[in-house]
């Protein structure tokens, strides 16, 4: 029997900036799991990493935090390393797991040598701080977890499901 599937939308600023079919490996109520092939069209190489077709996304979303972790593998298997996504709390309703992407991002490559703070331009040319400053905190303090983690070796522990 097959995993049963949801359809991932991801939002920026109102409009759907990627929408992408995903198998939903795992639903504890409040974290969801799903695994999807990288959903770009083409490679995409950010100078620190290449995502490319057969590149294996699992990715984490939580009902309660603001962000995601993708956890990045080739297709034979070999972690690349961990996207993170700085995101609203993410909803998921009839097989519709939606995301909204605050701009801010962390990379950590697959030996946590690298923890790159990323878009943190972006996120300051977005006006949320001025929009909507409680989401503004809570999009700084989960970049500023995700940091904190990676750089004690402690990231996968939120992907544990113990």
């Amino acid at each position: 029997m097959s995993a049963p599937s949801v359809e991932v939308r991801l939002v920026k600023a109102g409009q759907t900036k990627i929408r992408y079919p995903a198998e939903l490996v795992a639903d504890d109520g409040n974290r969801v799991t799903v695994r999807a092939p990288w959903a770009g069209a083409g490679a995409r190489d950010f100078g620190f990493v290449r995502f490319e077709p057969g590149d294996v996304f699992t990715e984490y979303y939580w009902r309660d935090r603001w962000y995601a972790v993708k956890e990045v593998r080739t297709g034979e298997g070999t972690l690349k390393g961990w996207y993170c996504d700085i995101t609203r709390p993410a909803v998921l309703d009839s097989g519709e797991l939606v995301v909204e992407d605050l701009d801010l991002d962390l990379w950590v490559s697959a030996d946590a040598s690298s923890v790159l703070r990323l878009d943190e331009d972006e996120f300051e040319a977005s006006g949320l701080a001025a929009r909507d400053p409680e989401a503004a905190g809570h999009a700084v303090r989960a970049l500023d977890e995700l940091e904190f983690l990676a750089h004690r070796g402690k990231l996968t522990d939120l992907l544990d499901h113990s």
